[in-house]
């Protein structure tokens, strides 16, 4: 099963100044303009790595701030708690980490489990830059079970005293306390011996590391079989899992009164008078009730609720799926929608032709107010637990069904894969 190990990071020293100017979000979910608002924080900042001009600069820059002393490596090996403390719709929750480093197992091997598909373009790209760096700039987000909560306890008194480190980005704070005690370090790593490892985000950079590893192998050069990892319990109350909506657009013929004509074989359809800006209060009602529903909106002052008519229906139509796959809202919503009614099939997908993804509410109401999509359709996001049941299925869901909330910090702790 899962194997995990301390590390000696790579990590910013006092010479680099505050944190708050040297961490940034993954490379995966920056908007437009993020890039350049982290990288003008500091000449320091973790995205002058995470997405570099070149992946030679990004090279260079990880020997210079070494060199300089703006990053030491840790003498000797150590995990890290790992705190994140957020509000969603104004219930303020906290969810506690280890970050360590996890030794590459194989899918085949059923140690470490995916549960979402990837794209080959981002994989291109990590792997360039783990070529370059020998480094693992930002981690992969993991979640184990802990049903005797062992680890859980160690983890709340290894992290009863003042944090290492503390700062506060985009409204989320994080804490990290430093744990080096070798008979800690040994204790934690049992506990994993006999769990399996959910990929909750980060399959892209998991899937990179695979190749890279192998790539190494066959070089004959060591190092490069573990890779960092921040792991949460699964059934922690601090986890938080948020929907992200599917935007329509460049379709030939559109016509949305055939659309919802065709919807109404298959979902109750309610033209709703309410202001669009009450879809995400509707949704969440549904959510709590496990209904399948989605919202329809195409930029007019009315929108359309689409709720199931029969819960047998994926059954029939996708007989050779897992029932845990069967069951999401989100295979409902390709399988019916968009590619049985609009023609958007996989290969479609793939390339984000049709489709195109945002998980900030207002952004996907303003692209079909703008006209930029033909359509929305607002989702429910998948709960932990079906994500974990497709994954033990061994199937994925589509590109783009889950939005962990929120995401693991980049510059926290680098990770030299040499070890």
């Amino acid at each position: 099963m899962a194997e995990i190990a301390p590390l000696r990071a790579l990590r910013y020293t006092a010479k680099a100044g505050s944190l708050e100017n040297l961490v940034c979000p993954p490379y995966d979910v920056l908007a437009p303009g993020d890039r350049e608002t982290y990288l003008a924080r500091s000449p320091y900042n973790s995205m002058h790595l995470e997405v570099p001009d070149s992946y030679p600069q990004a090279a260079d820059l990880l020997n210079a701030w070494t060199e300089q002393g703006i990053l030491k490596r840790d003498p000797a090996p150590a995990m890290f708690i790992y705190e994140q403390e957020f509000s969603v719709r104004g219930e303020t929750l906290r969810n506690k980490l280890l970050l360590c480093r996890m030794r590459l197992s194989d899918f085949s091997e059923n140690a470490v489990l995916p549960h979402e598909n990837t794209l080959d373009a981002a994989k291109r790209d990590r792997f360039q830059l783990m070529q370059a760096t020998g480094c693992n700039i930002s981690p992969v987000y993991g979640l184990y079970e802990d049903p005797k909560r062992e680890t859980r306890e160690r983890i709340e008194r290894l992290s009863m005293d003042t944090p290492r480190y503390t700062c506060t980005l985009d409204g989320v704070t994080h804490r990290l306390w430093v744990v080096n005690d070798r008979v800690v370090l040994g204790a934690l790593c049992e506990d994993f011996r006999d769990r399996r490892i959910y990929i909750a985000d980060g399959h892209h950079r998991y899937e990179t590391a695979l190749h890279f590893r192998n790539w190494r192998r066959e070089q004959g050069l060591p190092g490069g079989e573990f890779i960092l990892t921040g792991l949460a319990d699964l059934h922690s109350a601090g986890l938080a899992v948020l929907p992200i909506h599917r935007l329509v657009h460049g379709l030939e013929h559109f016509d949305e009164a055939a659309l919802l004509k065709q919807c109404k074989a298959y979902f109750q359809v309610y033209e709703m008078d309410t202001p669009p800006e009450y879809i995400e209060t509707n949704m969440d009602a549904l959510h709590r009730q496990a209904k399948k529903a989605f919202a329809y909106y195409s930029g007019g002052k009315t929108w359309h609720l689409l709720l199931l008519k029969d819960e047998a229906l994926m059954d029939r139509l996708c007989p050779e799926q897992s029932p845990a796959t069967r069951n999401l809202n989100v295979s409902l919503l390709h399988k019916v929608i968009l590619e049985g009614m609009l023609g958007i099939g996989a290969e479609s997908l793939a390339k984000q032709e049709n489709l195109t993804y945002t998980r900030h509410f207002s952004e996907a109401l303003a692209s079909a107010r703008s006209g930029e999509s033909q359509c929305v359709f607002f989702v429910n996001p998948a709960r932990v637990k079906e994500i974990r049941e497709v994954a033990d299925a061994g199937e994925t869901m589509p590109q783009k069904s889950t939005w962990f909330y929120p995401k693991l910090l980049t510059g926290l702790a680098f990770h030299p894969l040499d070890e």
